[in-house]
Formats: C-alpha cells, sequence, structure tokens
C-alpha cells in the first residue's frame, strides 16, 4: 500500500512526521506522502521541513518518505502560484484540496488545480466530466478517498474515471493514527466505489511513480 496523503503537526494532524511514517511502516505501508495543508502563509515554513525529514528517514528505512503539499482552500485564482512555490521549495508532490461536499470549497477550485502544475486533485466531489476529462489530459491523478465525508462521492469519481479513462490513486487524508489503512482495507474502499481489486492494484502502479 502507498499512501500519499496524510498530516502531521504542521499543520491540523495529530503526529511528528518520524511516528507517522513509523505507523505507517508497521502496518505495512511501502510509500507515504506527508502533504500537510498549505497556502502562501504557511508553504514557506512546511515544505523545507518535511524535505528536510523525508531526507533522513529514506536514510535509514526501507518505506519511502515523499514530500509534499496540500494546497488548501486558496482562491482558484491564486492555486497555479502556490503550486510553484511549493514546487522550487522541494514539494515531490503536489495535492489540492479538491471540491468536496463536505467542505465549503471555492466553486473552480477543481478546474484551477487541473490547470496548474500540480500531481493530485484531492476528493474532487462532484467534479465534470469536462474537468475530468483535462484532468487527464494534464497527467494529473484523482483521488478516491478513504477520509469520512470526502469518501461521500468516491463512486461518482470513479465511475466518470472508469468513463474518461482518468486516472486515480486512493489515500486516507490520514490525520490520526487511526485513519491509516493497511491493504486490505485499501481494497475494500476501493470495491466500494464500484470498482475491482485489479483497480487497486492499478492505483497502486500510479502512485508508485512517486517513489521511486
Amino acid at each position: 500500500m502507498i499512501d500519499l496523503h496524510t498530516h502531521t503537526v504542521f499543520s491540523d494532524g495529530v503526529l511528528i512526521p518520524s511516528e507517522l511514517v513509523r505507523r505507517a511502516e508497521f502496518i505495512g505501508l511501502k510509500g507515504i506522502g506527508i502533504t500537510d495543508h498549505g497556502d502562501f502563509s504557511n508553504i514557506d515554513f512546511i515544505v523545507p521541513r518535511i524535505v528536510a525529514i523525508a531526507e533522513k528517514l529514506n536514510s535509514v528505512l526501507s518505506i519511502k518518505v515523499v514530500p509534499g503539499i496540500e494546497i488548501t482552500h486558496v482562491p482558484p485564482v491564486l492555486i497555479s502560484d502556490a503550486a510553484k512555490k511549493a514546487r522550487s521549495l522541494g514539494a515531490k508532490i503536489i495535492i489540492v484540496h479538491g471540491e468536496t461536499i463536505a467542505e465549503p470549497v471555492a466553486p473552480g477550485t477543481n478546474n484551477a488545480a487541473i490547470e496548474a502544475d500540480i500531481d493530485i486533485l484531492a476528493h474532487p466531489g462532484l467534479i465534470s466530466e469536462e474537468e475530468v476529462l483535462k484532468a487527464k489530459e494534464n497527467g494529473i491523478f484523482l483521488e478516491i478517498s478513504a477520509r469520512k465525508g470526502h469518501s461521500l462521492t468516491n463512486g461518482y469519481v470513479a465511475k466518470l474515471a472508469g468513463k474518461t479513462g482518468a486516472k486515480l490513486v486512493i489515500n486516507t487524508d490520514a490525520h490520526a493514527p487511526e485513519d491509516l489503512i493497511d491493504e486490505k482495507m485499501a481494497k475494500k474502499i476501493v470495491c466500494g466505489a464500484g470498482l475491482t481489486e485489479n483497480d487497486y492494484d492499478i492505483m497502486q502502479k500510479n502512485a508508485s511513480l512517486f517513489i521511486r
């Protein structure tokens, strides 16, 4: 299992990076992205610290730690600039907090994210088919989420991805130890979205691009 979307005390998570990574390693994860919530107020604080701890941990652990950021509730017109800033600071994976139905995300966030230099559009909610096609064209992965609330539209996202050929990943959006899942649970969540275990395997191949 590779989980590319998690949070630590650098935003609203409860664990320091080393403990999060250890707990992920313990349940069998092969890779983990640390992608704390960021905007222009904290990107320059968060990203360099995650990059630094990822380098330390990767030098001694078998699990691969990928430093990143989740651009969160940034006005759509500013998303591209935020992504460029994060990338310049060393973020290896850039996620945008999509238009989940569980939060009042600004309309236009999904489209702005898909047009920016990002890697994953998290929990994109009731994303349009046109936007899904654009994500496919731009090589941006859509997220199937294990997180409460955000997961409510997994089936919808999976259906559109299947129709258009857009690529998916499954992530936990973990904020606490109990949010982490193993491969067995990840497969259940994928199947619960109307997909198959073969689709899960494809998602893991997609995620493995970030841990090479």
